[in-house]
C-alpha cells in the first residue's frame, strides 16, 4: 500500500531528492515550498500537473509560520487520506560571524531550521497517530557535532534539532511512530548561495541522503535506527 508522505523544502535540494525518491518507490508525496512558483516549478521538474492529481503534488508553506504550517499539514490529509511519512527537510544556512550576523537573520535560522520542525510535528503527530504510527525523519547536518566558523546559528540550529529529535523519538515511540535524524556531511545543492557544482567531484550528492530515507522506511518494524550519520567517503583534502 502506498505511503502518504510530506515533505517540506521539497522543492529543491535535498527535499526535492527525497520526494523523487519516494515517488519512484510508489508513494503518494506532497512537497512543500515557499513560494507558488518555487512549488509550481518544482511540480514540472517533476512532469507533474499543478492541480493535484498526479503522484507529487505541492503546496505554499513557510515553515516559520504556524498557521501555515497547519493547514498544509490538513491540507495534505484531505488531499491524500492520511499521513504515513513527514519529512523535515527545510533549512536556510546563512554563513557569518556572530558580531555581523543580523538579528533577521538569526532569527530566519533558528525559526526555519529549529522552530519550523516543532511546528511541523505538532501538526503532523496527530494524524500519524491516527493511522496508526508512521515516521517523522528530520534532516540536521553534521555541522551540528562539529561547529565551524562562521556558521554559530546554522550550527546551533542543528544540535538543537539534534535534541529536539531524540526527545520526541522516546515521546512517540509507543504509539508506533518512528523518529529519526539524519546528518548528512558536505551535499552539493547550493546550500547557502554556493554554486551547486561546487565540490561534486567529492561531496554527497542529495541523492545519497534520499537513499538513506529509503532505507530507513524500509527497516523492520522492530529496529530503529535513531540517528545517521553520512559522510562523503572520499573528502576533500584541504
Amino acid at each position: 500500500m502506498p505511503r502518504i508522505a510530506l515533505i517540506t523544502g521539497g522543492t529543491r535540494g535535498i527535499g526535492f531528492a527525497i520526494a523523487s525518491a519516494l515517488r519512484d518507490v510508489g508513494d503518494q508525496v506532497v512537497i512543500t515550498g515557499t513560494s507558488d512558483d518555487s512549488v509550481r516549478q518544482a511540480l514540472e521538474a517533476f512532469g507533474e500537473k499543478t492541480d493535484g492529481s498526479g503522484a507529487v503534488s505541492g503546496t505554499v508553506c513557510d515553515v516559520r509560520e504556524p498557521a501555515m504550517v497547519e493547514r498544509a499539514v490538513r491540507g495534505a490529509v484531505a488531499q491524500r487520506g492520511g499521513l504515513d511519512v513527514l519529512v523535515n527537510s527545510a533549512g536556510v544556512g546563512i554563513g557569518a560571524p556572530i558580531d555581523a550576523l543580523s538579528l533577521e537573520d538569526w532569527q530566519r535560522i533558528i525559526d526555519t531550521n529549529l522552530s519550523g520542525v516543532f511546528y511541523c510535528c505538532k501538526a503532523a503527530i496527530p494524524h500519524l497517530r491516527q493511522r496508526g504510527g508512521g515516521w517523522i525523519i528530520n534532516i540536521s547536518s553534521l555541522s551540528s557535532t562539529v561547529p565551524f566558523i562562521g556558521g554559530a546559528a546554522y550550527c546551533a540550529s542543528k544540535a538543537g534539532l539534534n535534541a529536539f529529535t531524540e526527545a520526541l523519538m522516546q515521546e512517540v515511540r509507543h504509539d508506533n511512530i518512528r523518529v529519526s535524524v539524519v546528518l548528512p556531511g558536505s551535499v552539493a545543492t547550493g546550500f547557502s548561495g554556493r554554486p551547486a557544482t561546487a565540490g561534486s567531484d567529492w561531496k554527497l550528492q542529495p541523492e545519497d541522503v534520499a537513499q538513506v530515507v529509503i532505507d530507513l522506511l524500509r527497516h523492520p518494524a522492530r529496529s530503529l535506527p535513531s540517528r545517521v550519520e553520512l559522510r562523503p567517503s572520499r573528502p576533500h583534502k584541504g
